[in-house]
């Protein structure tokens, strides 16, 4: 059984910073690409970050590039959101999930692509 778990989120302040990771277990880590959605209460979910199985070529949304900053460590099966210069409309639940296909991302963005999704994890920026 697969199972994803995210951690880490919180409130801080705009211009803050936080961590938020992913920890994976019961599928093959290693060929996965690995994504993080996010979405806001009435909006629907988006794209923020993808990194391939080797935690290479990642993508990141436009609205985030050079805030956000996605990594992997295969050791530990977990795959991280750094997320600095935080902003209010950053605020959301943030998800993470893996690639349906091995050793294939062709369509990171697209959050229909994904599969086995954690629960979630709440992070609040307040101006």
């Amino acid at each position: 059984q697969v199972q994803l778990v995210e951690s880490g989120g919180g409130l801080v302040q705009a211009g803050g910073s936080l961590r938020v990771s992913c920890a994976n277990s019961g599928r093959t880590f290693s060929a996965s690409a690995m994504g993080w959605f996010r979405q806001a209460p009435g909006k629907e979910r988006e794209f923020v970050a993808a990194i391939n199985w080797s935690g290479g070529r990642p993508y990141y949304a436009d609205s985030v590039k050079g805030r956000f900053t996605i990594s992997r460590d295969n050791a530990k099966n977990t795959v991280y959101l750094q997320m600095n210069s935080l902003k209010p409309e950053d605020t959301a639940v943030y998800y993470c999930a893996a690639y349906r296909y091995y050793y294939d991302y062709s369509d990171y963005d697209n959050w229909k692509k994904y599969d086995n999704w954690g629960q979630g994890t709440q992070v609040t920026v307040s101006s």
